[in-house]
């Protein structure tokens, strides 16, 4: 499938079920995007099974790959892990805070976990007028009520611009993968 910058026109073909995409905006096309890769895998699942994999499928989605999106995957999978869920399981809330140069995170939230807006299963709120914060994801498992909620500090915008300026995008994800939990959120449990 060939995607533009702002819109495509593509047939889709599976059991011979066709999907006719006409001009639409950029969230609908990302949202699209993932539900082809999700017919795509007929597992229901666009997990990445390689930092390679992640790497091209954030780069895909968001335009390119950087510490934000890395680091919206790793919320993600950690939610997923805490949560006991799969693809598809949990509902988003995010919102950045006020000297958030990007809600970038989300991005990455979004294709770990395959929460969408199209699915209504993914939000973003308007900015926090906190300054304390980069970012907050309220994550919940829609069968359990179970949820987290991740707090990105503010702190953490020197490290991930750090990443972003000395690191191509594979050492990007290595680092934000690598790096101590509470050097980039802190997670609280919501019973």
């Amino acid at each position: 499938m060939k995607l533009a910058p702002l819109c495509f026109r593509e047939r889709y073909t599976q059991n011979n079920n066709y999907l006719i995409f006409e001009l639409m905006s950029l969230k609908k096309m990302t949202t699209l995007f993932l539900i082809c890769l999700l017919a795509a895998t007929n597992s229901g699942a666009v997990l990445a099974e390689t930092p390679e994999e992640w790497v091209r499928l954030g780069g895909r989605v968001h335009g390119g790959f950087g510490s934000y999106i890395a680091l919206g995957i790793r919320i993600g999978l950690d939610a997923m892990k805490r949560l006991d869920a799969q693809p598809r399981d949990l509902k988003v809330t995010y919102q950045e805070g006020q000297n958030s140069p990007c809600p970038c995170v989300v991005d990455g939230i979004m294709i770990a976990t395959v929460a969408t807006p199209g699915q209504n299963s993914l939000q973003v709120l308007p900015s926090s007028q906190d300054s304390n914060i980069l970012g907050i994801a309220k994550i919940e498992h829609q069968k359990t009520g179970k949820s987290l909620r991740y707090i990105i500090p503010s702190s953490t915008r020197s490290l991930l611009a750090r990443w972003n300026q000395d690191l191509n995008e594979r050492q990007r994800y290595d680092a934000v993968m690598n790096a101590q939990a509470r050097s980039l959120f802190n997670v609280t449990a919501k019973p």
